[in-house]
């Protein structure tokens, strides 16, 4: 793969590293029921499918002057071994285990002069699904978000897994594969002043190009201009002092939450909106009780959540980098009843998408690629400003049949998205094989209570498909058993509505 540069949206999620305990690397926890491949069986089965992802083979390399990004170049020290990694559980293996080892992983800041992921193969895991005696293994991820987003990151699992239990290149060796040499000081610094210089003239070969349909230009150009002008108009709006945006550090809890697509699909069928509005709403309850345990004023402004909005086209599914935009939605956590939150939600999404914030969000990243790296590492802190939201929510659709790693079949896929600086959680969603999975990531200290968050969010989805019951929809109600603090299964009814506090 030839060099490139980071987009400045790429080079973004760099920025917001520098100077703080922010991790921006995205991540999943894939379990998987039955036997553990051997390490050196999953070594070789990466080694064959990594051709698909040159990038991983790849580092960043910067210029000598800060003139521009910096770019991807071959690694000529590139080891598997020490980016696929093996461990282990202790006895017994539980669940509550394997989310501290995945909070420990996901603590741990991507060495960036290497190829920036990593992939740990654990075993020993217990407890897989419902039965509490059966036996399993995970296998934990991380990328960083300068090399993929949600939607990539999801197409890329699609790559080195497989989709049928036979692998079709099982047995076959790996392609060779010989790095190019690493560009000199001064080759390196020509490169990036002829980046420097040319941005301008692409960006007017683009306008000249769009010139060529000004219809479809001027419908274009005032769309933006509204989202840009509700995206303002946001911006002004302070979000709320709250729990979750203060000072954290490098630590990181880790939990997950499981239900059933149908059950959220029933919902939404009974009570209106989306499953992403499902989903929405579930958080905001959640949140509600949570900030009523801590004994929290309830604000009647709400939270705002900033929700990563995808603007990758068909054409690029599969292509690495970053084509993602945000709104920021008021989550109305003093609203009392499930389903009339429910319905401030959905109107709220429509009236943001109806708005075209996320286009004027994305137009905004575009023309940072004209700043100089320094104003653009400014633009992106205040861009994750807690000023601006006090949470991230994003919800991604993941592939809906079942996929394969080494002959084994994956039972979930719990996703990870990284916390902003001067954020404390995170919440990101993925469906999967008629799954749907919340996993969230907190602040180690001041998210020490993240479990009882997971069971808030369990009780708001169990109290959404009674609400959805008694609406006349039957409901097969297929969620698995809840963890209790020890990780350790165990049955939750249908819960009510939240005590009406504050």
């Amino acid at each position: 793969m030839a060099t490139s540069r980071l987009s400045p949206l790429d080079a973004a999620f760099l920025h917001l590293e520098d100077g703080s305990a922010a991790h921006m690397h995205v991540g999943a926890v894939f379990v998987f029921p039955g036997d553990p491949p051997a390490y050196g069986e999953l070594l070789a089965a990466v080694e064959r499918r990594l051709h698909l992802v040159p990038r991983y083979r790849q580092r960043l390399y910067y210029p000598p002057l800060p003139l521009a990004e910096p770019e991807w170049v071959d690694d000529p020290h590139f080891q598997l071994e020490f980016h696929v990694r093996h461990s282990a559980l202790p006895r017994p293996g539980t669940p509550e285990q394997l989310r501290l080892l995945a909070g420990r992983v996901f603590s741990q800041r991507l060495d960036r002069f290497r190829p920036l992921w990593e992939m740990w193969l654990v075993e020993g895991l217990r407890g897989v699904g419902d039965d509490r005696r059966s036996q399993g293994f995970a296998v934990v991820s991380k990328t960083h978000h300068c090399l993929v987003d949600g939607i990539s990151g999801v197409d890329i699992a699609t790559i080195l897994f497989d989709v049928e239990r036979e692998p079709p290149d099982q047995g076959r060796p790996p392609r060779p594969w010989i790095p190019a040499p690493l560009p000199t000081p001064a080759q390196s610094l020509a490169r990036a002043a002829s980046d420097r210089l040319l941005a301008p003239a692409a960006a007017a070969r683009a306008a000249l190009h769009a010139t060529r349909e000004p219809e479809a230009m001027a419908a274009a150009v005032r769309h933006a201009l509204d989202g840009i002008a509700t995206l303002t108009a946001a911006t002004l709006r302070p979000a709320p002092e709250s729990i979750y945006t203060v000072p954290i550090g490098p630590h990181r809890r880790f939990t997950w939450v499981r239900a059933s697509l149908d059950e959220v699909k029933s919902v939404k069928n009974a009570l209106g909106g989306t499953v992403n509005d499902v989903v929405l709403a579930a958080v905001t309850g959640a949140l509600r009780r949570h900030l009523l345990q801590r004994d929290e004023q309830i604000r009647p402004e709400g939270l705002v959540a900033m929700v990563p909005v995808s603007v990758r086209s068909e054409a690029q599914r599969g292509a690495l980098g970053n084509r993602v935009s945000s709104m920021y939605a008021t989550l109305p956590v003093d609203v009392r009843d499930p389903v009339e939150r429910l319905r401030h939600v959905g109107e709220q999404m429509r009236s943001l998408k109806e708005s075209g914030q996320a286009v004027g969000a994305q137009l905004l990243t575009e023309m940072g690629g004209l700043a100089p790296p320094t104003i653009l590492a400014q633009a992106a802190r205040l861009g994750a400003s807690p000023r601006l939201f006090n949470l991230t929510i994003t919800n991604v659709p993941g592939p809906q049949i079942p996929l394969y790693l080494l002959r084994r079949e994956l039972g979930e896929l719990i996703p990870l998205v990284p916390l902003a600086p001067d954020h404390a959680l995170g919440v990101a969603v993925i469906s999967y094989n008629g799954r749907l999975c919340f996993g969230l990531v907190g602040d180690y200290d001041r998210l020490h209570d993240i479990q009882d968050l997971a069971g808030h969010l369990r009780a708001e989805l169990d109290a959404l498909v009674t609400a959805a019951e008694r609406s006349g929809v039957a409901v097969t109600r297929r969620t698995p058993a809840a963890p209790d603090r020890r990780g350790r299964g165990r049955s939750r009814p249908a819960v009510a509505a939240p005590r009406r506090r504050g």
